[in-house]
């Protein structure tokens, strides 16, 4: 391979357009270049020795050989000093350049430009200039590309395949050699160096040019998000997917990164959770996690410059990086805290529509960043400036909301998977069962049940008496049973929005006597609206009216029906638990209670005592209409989709509801009358254990055949006035205050 050596002196490239050769430059009677295309340059310092391919220059001193300044730079050549130079012949069977991987970056690092390079383009020009040319591993040239700015390529690694192998018919597998002479078909691949911000695009670009959005290592098994399937989903398709393509793709499109999500719902529905797991999941920096109230502060301009600081990272690497800048997710936890609506701040100094302004202008201002994910969490949707909830902005929005038996099932599972790996759950453990009972519970509640139910487990193991003392063998008897999941359920850990069930229970403590028509035609009305709610396509809120006159029966009803239907979630809304509220807090307190009951796939809210709630007073007359408003606006919405609502009210004063134009917002009226006649009466006495048996047929001969007018509820009291009487004169005073009060004929 190696000829006869001579020696010439080191000295620079005679022109700048010879200095894009990547040649060594000789006179044509020191090397024939038409014989001789490549020469080894020998270094007696270091004794390493260098391929170059030349080129011949007529006004090249003769005894000099010319180098440019990233080859004397890559060779370690001194000007005005001689080395040894010998032919150099390539075995091209083996040393034929298959794929020639290069890093390419501005030479000039002051003066770059974010506009793509099409790497397709320029292999093709690449091979057009360095065809037949000589390329070692480590090795640095300039380039220069489409009249754009210079480039600088330093050599990666080089492929090459055994062609004589090719030639006998076999298939030889790339290997790597440290030195190659370029064919025609040799293929090219550029890669962006490290730190580099040139921007390549095309098929020629290397794969280590773009790094998935995802972690490699990141195990969607682990994440530990039950129930939110549907909502990450949503989410990866519009804040990741097109973080997914290469860059060169997204800029084909034209098309811009989400920049903002914001995570909203109950509280305890996995929004920190989901935004702590995508921070994980994602190939990203280490993502900035802040709760709202930190960025406030007390000096004037501090509180926007916290902003600017969460920005400055991202802001730098956009400018050094362009399209390459990797991305920066920042985490804003109870971000109405610091975003509410401008101008709705009483504070004079303003400093909350400030910081607001400051965001904007970060995410999507004048010199807005490509390279952020905001991930905006919060219970206080509405409190949220409109202007971030735009397109650009916090665009995409997910309601995290409660979850469905599947969900609840999958957190269960979550929660007391280590349970089972440890076989500490015992058999009769029914997750099914469990997912079933816990409607409306929400991640955390769900995640509290597990652990009171451990509790209850650890308890029993427990032996209290002077001193608090644990079972030896407690490690191998502990098991968690489904009697310590029941006694969690029933006493420890209760769902937000659930159902009140002591609340319903007081109004129906004495049960529901069906004593006539009247009373099965409510129930039977009631039955029928609770299958049209959840079966109906096309009524998501069922609304219906039992009026009738005081003490009736009319809340027991009521409350009797809400129970029947099972729903995940029922409330109560009576005046009583609204007792001194003014005006706006009442409207305030019903439409949050109407807010909870949509957050719910299935709800039922029952309205007590319309007219009270309206503080209608028959003097004047004189009612609220800031409430009756109010409540025409809340019994007409719709719940959102997927949603359904029944609502149930109550009156004793349906004429006025009527003038007030209240009626209107009920699907079905339906009358509850008092009872009339000794017939229902005696059915009610027959129901409750108060009078012996001769004391009924007694009254039964009183009582069979009279005409009276009286409501359950005063029925009730009357009878619970005799059971404390003396037998003798029970009867007769039960007889004597019952055609008083139900004025008997």
């Amino acid at each position: 391979m190696a000829g006869s050596p001579m020696q010439l002196v080191a000295t620079k490239c005679p022109t700048d357009e010879l200095s894009f050769t990547n040649c060594a430059i000789i006179n044509e009677r020191d090397i024939d270049p038409k014989r001789i295309r490549h020469i080894e340059l020998s270094s007696s310092v270091t004794n390493a020795k260098f391929v170059f391919t030349v080129v011949q220059y007529g006004s090249m001193p003769q005894g000099k050989v010319g180098f440019n300044t990233l080859q004397r730079r890559w060779a370690g050549i001194e000007l005005d000093r001689p080395y040894q130079i010998r032919p150099y012949a390539f075995d091209k069977n083996v040393q034929s350049v298959a794929t020639l991987i290069l890093e390419i970056d501005f030479l000039n690092k002051k003066n770059t430009t974010t506009d793509p390079y099409d790497t397709d383009k320029m292999a093709v020009e690449f091979l057009q200039h360095y065809i037949d040319h000589a390329f070692s591993i480590g090795q640095c040239l300039p380039f220069q590309f489409m009249d754009k700015k210079t480039l600088t390529i330093a050599v990666k690694d080089i492929e090459a395949v055994d062609l004589s192998a090719v030639a006998r018919g076999q298939n030889p597998k790339a290997h790597k050699i440290p030195l190659g002479v370029t064919l025609a078909n040799s293929m090219v691949v550029f890669e962006r160096a490290e730190g580099s911000s040139i921007n390549l695009a095309g098929k020629s670009k290397g794969k280590a040019q773009f790094v998935s959005i995802i972690n490699p290592d990141f195990d969607f098994k682990t994440m530990g998000i039950g129930g939110l399937d549907a909502e990450f989903n949503a989410i990866f398709r519009r804040a990741f997917a097109s973080r997914v393509f290469p860059p060169e793709i997204v800029y084909q499109l034209g098309m811009k990164h989400c920049r903002g999500i914001l995570l909203y719902g109950p509280p305890g529905t996995g929004k920190t959770l989901m935004a702590r797991q995508i921070g994980k999941m994602l190939n990203a920096r280490e993502p900035k996690i802040v709760n709202g109230p930190q960025i406030l502060d007390k000096y004037v301009g501090e509180s926007e410059a916290n902003v600017r600081k969460l920005f400055a990272e991202a802001d730098e690497e956009e400018k050094r990086l362009g399209p390459n800048s990797g991305l920066h997710i920042i985490i804003f936890d109870e971000i109405d805290a610091i975003c509410k609506a401008r101008g709705s701040s009483q504070s004079s100094a303003g400093v909350s529509d400030t910081v607001v302004n400051q965001l904007l202008s970060k995410i999507d201002g004048v010199d807005q960043l490509n390279n952020i994910l905001i991930i905006g969490m919060t219970n206080r949707r509405d409190m949220i400036d409109e202007a971030l909830l735009r397109p650009g902005r916090l665009e995409v929005q997910i309601e995290i909301g409660l979850p469905d038996e599947t969900g609840r099932q999958q957190i269960l599972n979550i929660h007391t998977n280590r349970l089972r790996e440890h076989n500490k759950l015992s058999s009769d453990v029914d997750i099914k069962e469990f997912s079933e009972l816990t409607r409306n519970f929400s991640g955390a509640e769900l995640e509290g049940l597990v652990r009171a139910a451990m509790s209850f487990a650890m308890n029993r193991h427990i032996k209290a008496g002077k001193s608090v003392e644990v079972d030896p063998d407690a490690a191998d008897k502990l098991k968690v049973c489904r009697a310590d999941f029941m006694h969690a359920y029933e006493n420890d850990v209760k769902p937000a929005f659930g159902i009140s069930k002591e609340e319903f229970d007081s109004y129906i403590s004495n049960g529901i006597i069906l004593w006539g028509q009247s009373v099965t035609d409510v129930l039977e009305e009631g039955q029928l609206r609770i299958r049209q709610t959840i079966k109906g396509e096309m009524t998501p809120l069922v609304s219906i009216l039992i009026e009738g006159p005081p003490n009736s029966g009319k809340t027991a009803l009521a409350a009797h029906i809400a129970l029947l239907s099972k729903f995940p979630y029922l409330k109560f809304c009576t005046a009583q638990t609204m007792l001194g509220f003014s005006e706006l807090a009442k409207c305030q307190q019903l439409k949050k209670i109407f807010e909870d009951a949509h957050k719910s796939s299935l709800s039922c809210i029952v309205v007590d005592e319309l007219e009270t709630l309206l503080e209608y007073a028959p003097v004047g007359p004189r009612y609220s209409n800031n409430v009756l408003q109010t409540m025409k606006l809340l019994f007409k919405r719709p719940p959102p989709k997927g949603r359904k609502l029944l609502i149930i009210a109550t009156t004793t004063y349906r004429d006025i509801l009527d003038q007030l134009g209240l009626l209107a917002s009920f699907s079905k009226q339906i009358h509850i009358s008092n009872m009339s006649s000794g017939q229902h009466i005696l059915h009610v006495l027959n129901e409750i254990e108060c009078f012996n048996n001769d004391e009924l047929r007694y009254l039964e001969k009183k009582l069979f055949d009279k005409k009276l007018f009286i409501g359950i509820k005063s029925l009730l009291d009357l009878i619970e006035v005799a059971r404390q009487a003396d037998d003798s004169s029970r009867v007769a005073r039960f007889l004597g205050q019952l055609e008083e009060v139900a004025g008997m004929i």
